[in-house]
């Protein structure tokens, strides 16, 4: 067996049809699902895939599992709002029949952001490794921001990864408020503390980079609204994070 796709997934009927389609031409489809209510697992069920259904531990963890539980030489990690495009598909047919000096492929992402592709902002090319031989690479377990950690030499694809992650405000407010909480529990966990420069300082440095040097205002209103957002979302990342270590402080106190 040569290439196994792994998605994780959580109530995405909207997307997985769309994702699975992308793939389907693959050896074996693995759906690690986190329990989904609406109907992701019956359209999964379509295109044959394996599911396996577990408790929520956090995105490196999910994926971890994943690849655990595939058989094909080569692993190809898509999330459950990405879709590979057909240059995509021919291109990863080919590197994984004839590469004999590379252990992973990172992969040009393009985001579609409240109906437009983005292609500044920081956002594109948005180089990720998702393609890679299961015996040398795996996830990491961050509980966000997970990463493949490889053993062997990288190379590059040209074909893209298509992501329709933000259709509406609404979702990505939504998505907003998960991983905003996601980074401020992960950098706790890790030992960082708040300081006054990273709610003052921060946050208006993103804006800067994401519409000025990463040339937000080539992608018009919606690279205005991206880079306005970025740097809303590094306040309330340290924001949350001084809660939780004020929180921590006053139940140690309440300890003595």
């Amino acid at each position: 067996m040569e290439l196994s796709v792994v998605v994780i997934t959580k109530n995405e009927e909207e997307n997985i049809g769309r994702c699975l389609e992308s793939v389907r031409w693959a050896d074996e489809i693995i759906l690690i699902d986190n329990q989904s209510t609406d109907r992701t697992c019956e359209i999964a069920n379509r295109y044959r895939a394996s599911i396996y259904s577990l408790s929520w531990q956090g995105y490196g963890s999910a994926k971890r599992e994943g690849v655990k539980r595939a058989k094909g030489k080569w692993v190809l990690s898509i999330d459950a709002d990405e879709e590979v495009s057909p240059e995509l598909a021919d291109e990863i047919g080919g590197v994984i029949r004839n590469s004999e000096n590379y252990s992973g492929f990172y992969i040009p992402r393009k985001t579609n952001f409240l109906g437009r592709w983005i292609h500044h902002s920081g956002w594109y090319p948005d180089l990720v490794l998702r393609l890679f031989l299961r015996d040398r690479g795996n996830f990491d377990e961050a509980v966000v921001h997970e990463k493949v950690v490889l053993d062997g030499k990288t190379g590059y694809l040209k074909g893209e990864l298509r992501h329709y992650s933000y259709p509406n405000l609404e979702q990505y407010l939504e998505k907003f408020n998960h991983y905003t909480t996601l980074g401020a529990e992960e950098a706790f966990r890790r030992g960082k503390r708040e300081r006054w420069l990273d709610i003052v300082v921060r946050p208006p440095v993103a804006f800067v980079k994401h519409y000025i040097s990463r040339q937000g205002f080539r992608d018009g209103m919606e690279g205005f609204i991206i880079s306005v957002m970025s740097s809303i979302a590094v306040f309330v990342k340290y924001a949350k994070l001084r809660h939780m270590e004020r929180q921590e402080t006053s139940q140690y106190g309440d300890r003595l």
